[in-house]
């Protein structure tokens, strides 16, 4: 039998045997479709957010994660994005993920530090790792093992889902000239950096994002911070506050987290499971490629045309701040057997990384921005 007579033959076979099964219309392969003898039922998701519906960033990383959950699945799972407040407030989101009344969210680890205050670890530590230093302690250095077995007790499976990258250090009304002037000082800064804020004088405030600016410009607080400058521009926070400070030590690489229903998940055939859970690597690439792509801009729109004032935090008051920092997060660690696992795996993890990053990344930067 020549070959062309061959394809033809078996092809015509394949077409009779795929009649004889008895698939249904909506099974049957045609462009785009699922592959026959793929499940067809349909899952609809609801994701809240601690985040504004839609907001520049965190917001539409959430919707982004929706829509690539949708496009790869073939719409077999589409996920309803809400925003804070329109089923429950922003920090509520752990607790209905937990309960079910939604599949997913999207938000922080330090907004629930009143459920569980070691999950910390998993959003950001003051002077600890960058973002991608973060990543790759979550994704292979032993991290993601011990943020499962952490809220496993909840029902919750966590995921990475974006990364914000090194953050401000926030808005003031007044100049910073030593650790004093923090005394008193009523600052919105969630998780660890509230607590070294607290220690060295201060009073934490946490606040969701929608709350921020009425709260800055009418005095509820003294000092503010959020993210960075594109999402500071968004929030249009220059004019409640005249002083930006940098560097943002309390968070040099928050992590953004999916929080997962785990009976939801595992109630997915094997490849939606999939889908979820590499879509929310995909976005937290997407999520921090965002922010050093937009926040150079956002800076130049802040300095240039609304003649906001930058001020770098003084060594002294650095200096100071990071010893707190480190007392506050071993006393975290100290918490319980687990919280010191975790703890002794995050910093055995960034005494490897900052040798490499001494060596890479740092003495690249150097030799590229000073070197002339």
């Amino acid at each position: 039998m020549q070959r062309r007579d061959f394809i033809k033959t078996a092809g015509v076979a394949a077409l009779a045997a795929g009649g004889l099964s008895g698939c249904k219309e909506q099974e049957c392969a045609e462009p785009g479709a699922l592959p026959v003898g793929k499940p067809t039922q349909r899952y609809r998701w609801r994701m809240v957010t601690t985040w504004p519906k839609g907001f520049p960033g965190l917001g539409t990383a959430a919707e982004r994660l929706a829509e690539l959950v949708a496009e790869m699945s073939g719409g077999r799972l589409t996920i309803e994005v809400l925003g804070a407040g329109e089923l429950v407030p922003a920090f509520e989101v752990f607790d209905a993920v937990a309960r079910g009344t939604a599949q997913m969210g999207h938000g922080s680890a330090y907004y629930w530090r009143s459920k569980t205050e070691t999950g910390q670890f998993f959003s950001t530590v003051p002077f600890g790792l960058t973002a991608q230093e973060m990543t790759s302690w979550i994704l292979h250095g032993g991290g993601m093992e011990l943020w499962r077995e952490l809220y496993q007790p909840f029902g919750i499976v966590p995921m990475i889902a974006g990364n914000t990258g090194v953050q401000m250090g926030g808005w003031f009304n007044k100049e910073i000239r030593q650790i004093e002037d923090l005394q008193g000082l009523k600052m919105r800064i969630p998780g660890l950096g509230g607590e070294v804020l607290r220690r060295a004088g201060g009073v934490p405030v946490n606040l969701p994002g929608a709350e921020l600016f009425t709260s800055l410009q009418t005095g509820v607080i003294d000092a503010a911070e959020w993210v960075g400058p594109y999402n500071d521009l968004a929030f249009g926070i220059y004019r409640a506050a005249k002083y930006y400070y940098y560097p943002g030590f309390h968070e040099p690489g928050t992590v953004v987290e999916a929080l997962i229903n785990r009976a939801a998940l595992e109630a997915l055939p094997a490849d939606l499971q999939s889908i979820v859970l590499n879509s929310c690597k995909v976005v937290n690439q997407e999520l921090l490629s965002e922010y050093t792509a937009r926040n150079p801009l956002a800076l130049e729109t802040l300095l240039n045309e609304h003649q906001v004032e930058l001020r770098r935090y003084p060594d002294a008051v650095l200096q100071h701040l990071r010893r707190l920092s480190a007392e506050v997060v071993a006393d975290l660690g100290a918490k319980d057997p687990l919280s010191g696992r975790i703890y002794q795996s995050y910093q055995e993890f960034m005494a490897h990384a900052r040798k490499w990053s001494a060596l890479s990344e740092l003495a690249y930067l150097n030799a590229r921005d000073r070197i002339q």
